[in-house]
């Protein structure tokens, strides 16, 4: 025992560990009116005030962390944030509305819209822009969370924001990409007419059973919110600094869509990550592989993100 607590002390004492920052890790809560967001808070240990980051998670039920009960966990975005912290960068990550301790605030799924996400972001921005711990707000959004992060910065205060894997087209030509030459001719000729009606603002609920998971009724008032969104054209109309990153073995995402983010805003900084894929790992670029690290919270992020991410950062005032 005196053994392993003197290694500890060494431990301690370390070079390393006397220069990383102390890291202060504890629940944040949102009201939103209509119930409370719940979060992470990570907050590096200072006298003066530091930048501070909005993590908002991609589509579907993926929570603060980047696990999705349906694609398993890697807790990419948990990492997201310590990486941030090591860098004397404060963190916020949440819930969302209808998603793991969310799920009160929206129980049925037909609740949900791109407006409804958005504004719990600016919620959340206004909550750590009136706190002086913080330094300038910074949105970052992976995924579809990359859109949401666009649309709320322009009325949330934020100082810039940081797309991480988000969508530069519509999408109904990113679904129709996806199923393209996957279904038979019949389904997919369905699955055609099914954007086209959503996206005029028209539900179906004449949905045959291979393509509920992805239109089925209850889920359509969120996917008629979502078509009516450009990400391209949104990302175009930010005014403040924008960091676009993106790994080019993304099976989800593609480069295209990061350069169709940057042709719209060209004083926005691009990277491209080799060897990144959609859960920010280097993998790869095979199915079997790629697949694994959608559950394996042990392999690290990619090097040149938390460069990319840090060295982005330190540069907003």
């Amino acid at each position: 025992m005196m053994l392993r607590f003197a290694a500890l002390l060494i431990l301690l004492a370390s070079p390393l560990l006397q220069a990383a920052p102390v890291v202060s890790q504890r629940p944040i809560d949102l009201d939103t009116g209509t119930g409370v967001l719940h979060g992470s808070l990570l907050l590096p240990v200072s006298d003066k005030p530091v930048p501070v980051v909005l993590i908002i998670s991609g589509s579907g039920p993926t929570d603060r962390d980047g696990n999705n009960p349906q694609g398993g966990r890697n807790d990419s975005l948990r990492k997201l944030a310590m990486l941030l912290a090591r860098h004397g960068i404060a963190s916020v990550r949440y819930d969302k509305r209808g998603v793991a301790t969310g799920l009160p605030l929206a129980p049925d799924e037909r609740t949900l819209s791109v407006e409804g996400y958005v504004a719990d972001a600016q919620a959340w921005a206004r909550q750590l822009k009136a706190d002086p711990h913080y330094g300038p707000l910074i949105l970052l959004g992976h995924s579809e969370g990359a859109l949401i992060a666009t649309l709320a910065a322009p009325d949330a205060g934020a100082a810039a924001v940081i797309s991480v894997a988000g969508s530069g087209r519509p999408l109904d030509q990113v679904i129709a990409e996806q199923l393209k030459g996957r279904l038979p001719p019949d389904l997919e000729q369905r699955s055609t007419q099914l954007l086209q009606r959503l996206k005029a603002g028209q539900y179906d609920g004449d949905v045959p059973a291979p393509l509920q998971v992805i239109f089925r009724p209850s889920v359509q008032p969120y996917l008629v919110s979502l078509l009516r969104q450009d990400p391209a054209a949104a990302f175009g109309r930010l005014k403040v600094p924008a960091l676009i990153i993106q790994g080019r073995n993304d099976i989800q995402v593609g480069v295209a869509d990061a350069r169709a983010l940057k042709a719209a805003k060209p004083d926005a900084q691009l990277v491209v990550v080799d060897g990144m894929n959609h859960v920010m790992r280097i993998v790869d670029n095979n199915l079997k592989a790629q697949v694994a690290s959608y559950n394996n919270p042990n392999l690290p992020l990619a090097d040149a993100l938390g460069n990319a991410l840090t060295g982005f950062i330190g540069k907003i005032h």
